[in-house]
Protein backbone atom coordinates (compact mmCIF):
# COMPACT_ATOMS: atom_id res chain seq x y z
CA UNK A 1 0.00 0.00 0.00
CA UNK A 2 1.26 3.49 -0.85
CA UNK A 3 0.46 6.74 0.92
CA UNK A 4 1.28 10.37 0.32
CA UNK A 5 4.13 11.22 2.71
CA UNK A 6 6.44 14.17 3.07
CA UNK A 7 10.18 13.73 2.63
CA UNK A 8 10.67 14.04 6.41
CA UNK A 9 7.97 11.45 7.10
CA UNK A 10 9.53 9.05 4.59
CA UNK A 11 12.90 9.31 6.33
CA UNK A 12 11.31 8.84 9.73
CA UNK A 13 9.44 5.75 8.54
CA UNK A 14 12.65 4.26 7.14
CA UNK A 15 14.40 4.78 10.47
CA UNK A 16 11.55 3.29 12.49
CA UNK A 17 11.28 0.24 10.26
CA UNK A 18 15.02 -0.45 10.17
CA UNK A 19 15.49 0.10 13.91
CA UNK A 20 12.60 -2.29 14.51
CA UNK A 21 13.99 -4.87 12.10
CA UNK A 22 17.60 -4.72 13.29
CA UNK A 23 18.57 -4.00 16.90
CA UNK A 24 22.11 -3.12 15.83
CA UNK A 25 20.84 0.09 14.18
CA UNK A 26 21.06 3.23 16.30
CA UNK A 27 20.90 6.99 15.68
CA UNK A 28 23.00 9.73 17.25
CA UNK A 29 23.87 13.38 16.66
CA UNK A 30 23.20 16.91 17.86
CA UNK A 31 19.45 17.48 18.24
CA UNK A 32 18.43 13.95 17.26
CA UNK A 33 16.18 13.38 20.32
CA UNK A 34 15.03 17.03 20.40
CA UNK A 35 11.32 17.70 20.05
CA UNK A 36 11.96 19.16 16.58
CA UNK A 37 13.78 15.96 15.61
CA UNK A 38 16.00 17.18 12.75
CA UNK A 39 13.16 18.78 10.76
CA UNK A 40 10.87 16.03 12.08
CA UNK A 41 12.86 13.18 10.54
CA UNK A 42 13.87 11.67 13.92
CA UNK A 43 10.71 12.56 15.85
CA UNK A 44 9.58 9.86 18.27
CA UNK A 45 12.68 7.66 17.93
CA UNK A 46 14.00 8.31 21.44
CA UNK A 47 10.56 7.72 22.95
CA UNK A 48 10.07 4.49 20.99
CA UNK A 49 13.55 2.95 21.10
CA UNK A 50 15.07 4.52 24.20
CA UNK A 51 18.10 6.67 24.87
CA UNK A 52 20.53 3.83 24.14
CA UNK A 53 19.52 3.81 20.47
CA UNK A 54 18.70 7.49 19.87
CA UNK A 55 20.82 10.02 21.73
CA UNK A 56 22.18 13.55 21.66
CA UNK A 57 25.89 14.31 21.38
CA UNK A 58 28.32 17.14 22.09
CA UNK A 59 29.91 19.33 19.40
CA UNK A 60 32.74 16.96 18.48
CA UNK A 61 32.30 15.93 14.85
CA UNK A 62 35.74 14.35 14.39
CA UNK A 63 35.52 12.26 17.56
CA UNK A 64 31.92 11.24 16.97
CA UNK A 65 32.70 10.06 13.45
CA UNK A 66 35.46 7.93 14.97
CA UNK A 67 32.92 6.67 17.50
CA UNK A 68 30.66 5.61 14.63
CA UNK A 69 33.56 3.91 12.88
CA UNK A 70 34.37 1.93 16.01
CA UNK A 71 30.75 0.93 16.46
CA UNK A 72 30.49 -0.17 12.83
CA UNK A 73 33.69 -2.22 13.02
CA UNK A 74 32.25 -4.00 16.06
CA UNK A 75 29.04 -5.16 14.44
CA UNK A 76 26.65 -2.25 14.97
CA UNK A 77 25.00 -0.09 12.30
CA UNK A 78 25.29 3.52 13.45
CA UNK A 79 23.54 6.49 11.81
CA UNK A 80 25.27 9.78 12.57
CA UNK A 81 23.13 12.86 11.83
CA UNK A 82 24.52 16.31 10.97
CA UNK A 83 21.98 19.14 10.99
CA UNK A 84 24.34 21.08 8.73
CA UNK A 85 26.72 19.48 6.24
CA UNK A 86 29.13 22.41 6.63
CA UNK A 87 30.44 20.96 9.88
CA UNK A 88 30.93 17.52 8.43
CA UNK A 89 34.18 19.08 7.22
CA UNK A 90 35.44 18.76 10.79
CA UNK A 91 35.36 14.99 10.30
CA UNK A 92 37.23 14.88 6.99
CA UNK A 93 40.28 13.29 8.60
CA UNK A 94 38.17 10.39 9.86
CA UNK A 95 36.33 10.07 6.55
CA UNK A 96 39.32 10.33 4.20
CA UNK A 97 41.92 8.47 6.22
CA UNK A 98 39.91 6.01 8.30
CA UNK A 99 36.24 5.38 7.47
CA UNK A 100 36.72 5.12 3.71
CA UNK A 101 39.85 2.96 3.94
CA UNK A 102 39.27 0.17 6.47
CA UNK A 103 37.69 -2.34 4.11
CA UNK A 104 40.47 -1.79 1.56
CA UNK A 105 43.23 -1.88 4.18
CA UNK A 106 41.90 -5.14 5.64
CA UNK A 107 41.53 -6.80 2.22
CA UNK A 108 37.78 -6.98 2.76
CA UNK A 109 37.92 -8.61 6.19
CA UNK A 110 36.43 -5.55 7.92
CA UNK A 111 33.10 -3.93 7.10
CA UNK A 112 32.10 -0.34 7.90
CA UNK A 113 28.27 -0.13 7.85
CA UNK A 114 28.21 3.53 8.93
CA UNK A 115 25.55 5.92 7.62
CA UNK A 116 26.05 9.67 7.88
CA UNK A 117 23.02 11.87 7.23
CA UNK A 118 23.89 15.49 6.43
CA UNK A 119 21.52 18.39 5.71
CA UNK A 120 22.65 20.56 2.81
CA UNK A 121 21.73 23.73 0.94
CA UNK A 122 20.07 27.06 1.50
CA UNK A 123 17.46 27.65 4.12
CA UNK A 124 16.25 30.90 5.59
CA UNK A 125 19.14 33.35 5.49
CA UNK A 126 21.59 30.70 6.65
CA UNK A 127 24.75 32.42 5.45
CA UNK A 128 28.19 31.25 4.40
CA UNK A 129 28.79 28.74 7.24
CA UNK A 130 25.43 26.99 7.09
CA UNK A 131 24.38 26.68 3.44
CA UNK A 132 26.92 24.51 1.68
CA UNK A 133 26.51 21.16 -0.05
CA UNK A 134 30.02 20.01 -0.98
CA UNK A 135 29.04 16.49 -1.98
CA UNK A 136 31.76 16.44 -4.63
CA UNK A 137 34.35 16.52 -1.82
CA UNK A 138 33.08 13.25 -0.36
CA UNK A 139 32.39 11.68 -3.74
CA UNK A 140 36.09 12.22 -4.49
CA UNK A 141 37.07 9.76 -1.74
CA UNK A 142 37.26 6.08 -2.80
CA UNK A 143 35.39 3.87 -0.37
CA UNK A 144 32.60 6.33 0.40
CA UNK A 145 29.17 6.15 -1.19
CA UNK A 146 27.44 9.53 -1.50
CA UNK A 147 23.71 9.74 -2.27
CA UNK A 148 21.30 12.63 -2.86
CA UNK A 149 17.69 11.42 -2.57
CA UNK A 150 15.39 14.02 -4.12
CA UNK A 151 11.92 12.48 -3.65
CA UNK A 152 10.12 11.00 -0.64
CA UNK A 153 10.16 7.61 -2.39
CA UNK A 154 13.92 7.76 -2.80
CA UNK A 155 14.43 9.24 0.66
CA UNK A 156 12.96 6.12 2.26
CA UNK A 157 14.30 3.55 -0.16
CA UNK A 158 17.83 4.93 -0.40
CA UNK A 159 18.14 5.39 3.36
CA UNK A 160 17.13 1.75 3.88
CA UNK A 161 19.68 0.72 1.25
CA UNK A 162 22.33 2.80 3.01
CA UNK A 163 21.55 1.29 6.43
CA UNK A 164 21.78 -2.26 5.05
CA UNK A 165 24.98 -1.55 3.11
CA UNK A 166 28.22 -2.88 4.60
CA UNK A 167 30.08 0.19 3.28
CA UNK A 168 30.02 3.76 4.62
CA UNK A 169 27.29 5.86 2.99
CA UNK A 170 26.77 9.62 3.24
CA UNK A 171 23.13 10.57 2.66
CA UNK A 172 22.78 14.28 1.83
CA UNK A 173 19.32 15.83 2.25
CA UNK A 174 18.46 19.33 1.05
CA UNK A 175 16.55 21.20 3.74
CA UNK A 176 13.97 22.54 1.25
CA UNK A 177 13.01 18.97 0.34
CA UNK A 178 11.54 18.10 3.75
CA UNK A 179 8.13 19.51 2.78
CA UNK A 180 8.00 17.83 -0.63
CA UNK A 181 5.33 15.11 -0.70
CA UNK A 182 4.93 12.00 -2.83
CA UNK A 183 3.73 8.41 -2.96
CA UNK A 184 5.65 6.11 -0.61
CA UNK A 185 4.97 2.39 -0.03
CA UNK A 186 4.18 1.44 3.56
CA UNK A 187 6.32 -1.70 3.54
CA UNK A 188 10.13 -1.48 3.66
CA UNK A 189 11.86 -1.39 0.27
CA UNK A 190 15.25 -0.48 -1.16
CA UNK A 191 16.33 1.81 -3.99
CA UNK A 192 19.62 0.78 -5.63
CA UNK A 193 22.55 3.07 -4.86
CA UNK A 194 24.25 4.17 -8.07
CA UNK A 195 21.27 4.08 -10.42
CA UNK A 196 20.01 7.34 -11.92
CA UNK A 197 16.28 7.94 -12.37
CA UNK A 198 14.45 9.61 -15.26
CA UNK A 199 11.91 11.83 -13.51
CA UNK A 200 10.36 13.14 -16.73
CA UNK A 201 10.86 11.95 -20.33
CA UNK A 202 11.57 14.43 -23.11
CA UNK A 203 13.17 14.78 -26.50
CA UNK A 204 14.65 18.27 -26.94
CA UNK A 205 16.95 18.85 -23.96
CA UNK A 206 18.28 16.70 -21.11
CA UNK A 207 18.45 18.37 -17.70
CA UNK A 208 20.57 16.53 -15.15
CA UNK A 209 19.33 17.87 -11.83
CA UNK A 210 20.79 16.94 -8.43
CA UNK A 211 18.88 17.06 -5.14
CA UNK A 212 16.62 20.16 -4.81
CA UNK A 213 17.44 21.18 -8.39
CA UNK A 214 15.28 18.29 -9.58
CA UNK A 215 12.27 20.16 -8.17
CA UNK A 216 13.37 23.31 -10.00
CA UNK A 217 13.99 21.29 -13.18
CA UNK A 218 10.53 19.72 -13.14
CA UNK A 219 8.98 23.18 -12.82
CA UNK A 220 11.13 24.49 -15.66
CA UNK A 221 10.13 21.50 -17.82
CA UNK A 222 6.43 22.14 -17.14
CA UNK A 223 6.76 25.78 -18.20
CA UNK A 224 8.76 24.96 -21.32
CA UNK A 225 6.29 22.22 -22.31
CA UNK A 226 3.58 24.89 -22.63
CA UNK A 227 5.72 26.45 -25.34
CA UNK A 228 6.53 23.30 -27.26
CA UNK A 229 9.87 22.37 -25.68
CA UNK A 230 10.21 18.80 -24.44
CA UNK A 231 12.61 18.46 -21.51
CA UNK A 232 13.92 15.19 -20.10
CA UNK A 233 14.81 15.47 -16.38
CA UNK A 234 17.26 12.98 -14.91
CA UNK A 235 18.00 12.74 -11.21
CA UNK A 236 21.48 11.20 -10.79
CA UNK A 237 20.52 10.12 -7.25
CA UNK A 238 24.12 9.49 -6.25
CA UNK A 239 27.49 11.15 -6.73
CA UNK A 240 29.42 7.98 -5.95
CA UNK A 241 28.82 5.52 -7.47
CA UNK A 242 27.89 7.62 -10.52
CA UNK A 243 25.55 6.28 -13.20
CA UNK A 244 26.89 8.02 -16.29
CA UNK A 245 25.29 5.50 -18.66
CA UNK A 246 21.72 6.71 -18.09
CA UNK A 247 22.71 10.33 -18.64
CA UNK A 248 24.83 9.58 -21.72
CA UNK A 249 21.99 7.57 -23.28
CA UNK A 250 19.59 10.48 -22.77
CA UNK A 251 21.94 13.08 -24.24
CA UNK A 252 22.64 10.86 -27.24
CA UNK A 253 18.89 11.14 -27.98
CA UNK A 254 18.34 14.83 -27.18
CA UNK A 255 21.72 16.21 -28.25
CA UNK A 256 21.61 18.91 -25.58
CA UNK A 257 22.31 18.97 -21.85
CA UNK A 258 21.93 21.38 -18.94
CA UNK A 259 23.45 20.28 -15.64
CA UNK A 260 21.64 21.89 -12.69
CA UNK A 261 23.81 21.36 -9.65
CA UNK A 262 23.41 22.22 -5.96
CA UNK A 263 27.05 23.07 -5.39
CA UNK A 264 29.93 25.22 -6.65
CA UNK A 265 30.75 24.56 -10.28
CA UNK A 266 34.55 24.60 -10.13
CA UNK A 267 35.88 21.07 -9.54
CA UNK A 268 32.33 19.98 -8.70
CA UNK A 269 29.94 17.17 -9.59
CA UNK A 270 28.69 19.07 -12.64
CA UNK A 271 32.20 18.92 -14.09
CA UNK A 272 32.20 15.13 -13.68
CA UNK A 273 28.91 14.88 -15.57
CA UNK A 274 30.17 17.18 -18.33
CA UNK A 275 33.37 15.15 -18.62
CA UNK A 276 31.38 11.93 -19.05
CA UNK A 277 29.41 13.53 -21.89
CA UNK A 278 32.56 14.85 -23.55
CA UNK A 279 34.06 11.38 -23.40
CA UNK A 280 31.10 9.26 -24.44
CA UNK A 281 28.93 11.34 -26.80
CA UNK A 282 30.87 14.32 -28.23
CA UNK A 283 29.57 13.80 -31.77
CA UNK A 284 25.91 13.73 -30.63
CA UNK A 285 26.07 17.09 -28.85
CA UNK A 286 24.31 19.80 -30.86
CA UNK A 287 25.53 22.55 -28.53
CA UNK A 288 27.98 22.90 -25.65
CA UNK A 289 26.94 21.50 -22.26
CA UNK A 290 25.67 24.22 -19.89
CA UNK A 291 26.32 24.02 -16.14
CA UNK A 292 24.28 25.84 -13.49
CA UNK A 293 25.21 25.98 -9.82
CA UNK A 294 26.54 28.13 -7.03
CA UNK A 295 28.27 31.36 -7.99
CA UNK A 296 32.04 31.40 -7.24
CA UNK A 297 31.67 33.08 -3.87
CA UNK A 298 30.82 32.15 -0.26
CA UNK A 299 27.12 31.46 0.32
CA UNK A 300 25.36 34.76 1.11
CA UNK A 301 22.87 35.38 3.90
CA UNK A 302 20.40 38.02 2.69
CA UNK A 303 17.41 36.99 0.60
CA UNK A 304 18.20 39.22 -2.46
CA UNK A 305 21.76 37.86 -2.65
CA UNK A 306 20.57 34.30 -2.07
CA UNK A 307 18.19 34.63 -5.00
CA UNK A 308 21.10 35.65 -7.23
CA UNK A 309 23.51 33.07 -5.85
CA UNK A 310 21.44 29.88 -6.15
CA UNK A 311 20.33 28.61 -9.56
CA UNK A 312 16.62 27.95 -9.99
CA UNK A 313 13.89 27.05 -12.46
CA UNK A 314 14.10 30.42 -14.20
CA UNK A 315 17.81 29.93 -14.80
CA UNK A 316 17.09 26.53 -16.34
CA UNK A 317 14.43 28.04 -18.61
CA UNK A 318 16.74 30.85 -19.74
CA UNK A 319 19.57 28.39 -20.38
CA UNK A 320 17.24 26.22 -22.48
CA UNK A 321 16.08 29.24 -24.51
CA UNK A 322 19.65 30.26 -25.24
CA UNK A 323 20.55 26.69 -26.16
CA UNK A 324 17.62 26.46 -28.59
CA UNK A 325 18.01 30.00 -29.91
CA UNK A 326 14.48 31.06 -28.94
CA UNK A 327 13.24 34.36 -27.53
CA UNK A 328 12.86 34.71 -23.73
CA UNK A 329 9.42 33.69 -22.47
CA UNK A 330 7.20 35.97 -20.44
CA UNK A 331 7.25 34.29 -17.03
CA UNK A 332 5.18 36.88 -15.17
CA UNK A 333 2.21 34.54 -14.90
CA UNK A 334 4.18 31.61 -13.52
CA UNK A 335 4.54 30.74 -9.84
CA UNK A 336 7.97 29.53 -8.74
CA UNK A 337 9.57 28.31 -5.51
CA UNK A 338 6.36 26.84 -4.09
CA UNK A 339 8.22 24.55 -1.67
CA UNK A 340 10.56 27.28 -0.52
CA UNK A 341 7.58 29.26 0.73
CA UNK A 342 6.86 26.49 3.24
CA UNK A 343 10.28 26.80 4.86
CA UNK A 344 10.04 29.03 7.94
CA UNK A 345 13.52 28.57 9.49
CA UNK A 346 15.47 29.31 11.52
CA UNK A 347 17.47 26.18 10.70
Amino acid sequence: MTRNLSYREAINEALVQEMTRDESVFVYGIGVPDHKGIFGSTSGLAEHFGSDRCFDTPLAEDSLTGFGLGAALNGLRPIYVHMRADFLLLAVNQLANMVSSYTYASAGKLKVPLVIRAVIGRGWGQGFQHSKSMYSIYGHMPGLKVVLPATPYDAKGMLISAIRDDNPVIVMEHRLLYDVSGEVPEEPYTVPIGQAHTLRPGGDITVVAASWMSVEAIKAAEVLEKHGVSVEVIDPRSVSPFDSETIVASVKRTGRCIIADNDWLHCGFSAEVAAALAEHCPSELKSPVVRLGYAPAPCPCTRPLENRFYANAVDIIRAAEKMLGTNPLDLSGEEFYSYEHKFQGPF
